[in-house]
């Protein structure tokens, strides 16, 4: 992959699809998941998400590798976009799709930027369809500022939150502080 500098954007997106490229096996859950549910389904269940399961660590590893030869800048970036696309849907309405405590809506938030671009862009356009009731992720929400730490000393700088509720906008009928 050839990384931009400054990493933009799609060199993030680019870099979850690379990684998800060294397991093929996963392929075929992932495109369950992106096509969501089967005919005379409302909604997608908790077994689409558990066939994706035991690719998740495989999946890390890849990314942890491709996020170790970032520059410090690019580290950063990557970290400011994952941080953005949880913010993007810390929403009521995907919360209720996906239920769970603050941290359990957070790692929910972090399964479904895992799955890729395409699954994200349709659970933030319909999330009481694609989302999925307690398929959850904690890894890749903090995989980026975990491997800046151990290699530059501190976390990257952020502009926004990734914790549950800071995105006060998606959040209307309720008083989060």
């Amino acid at each position: 992959m050839t990384i931009s500098a400054p990493l933009t954007a799609d060199d993030f997106w680019a870099s979850i699809e690379d990684a998800w490229a060294t397991i093929p096996d996963a392929a075929a859950a992932r495109a369950a998941l992106i096509a969501g549910p089967t005919e005379g389904e409302e909604t997608l269940d908790y077994e689409a998400a558990s066939a994706l399961e035991p690719h998740l660590r495989p999946f890390l590893a890849a990314l942890k590798t491709t996020l170790q030869a970032y520059t410090q800048p690019q580290l950063a970036a990557w970290d400011a976009h994952i941080t953005q696309a949880l913010y993007d849907i810390d929403r009521e309405d995907v919360h209720a799709a996906t239920d769970g405590s603050d941290d359990g809506f957070l790692y929910a938030r972090g399964f479904i930027v895992a799955v890729g671009k395409d699954y994200y862009d349709k659970v933030n356009a319909q999330p009481s369809t694609y989302a999925i009731e307690d398929a959850e992720f904690e890894s890749i929400c903090y995989e980026a500022a975990h491997v800046h730490d151990a290699r530059f000393g501190e976390w990257p700088p952020r502009t926004v939150s990734r914790e549950s509720g800071s995105n006060k906008a998606g959040w209307p009928s309720m008083s989060r502080q």
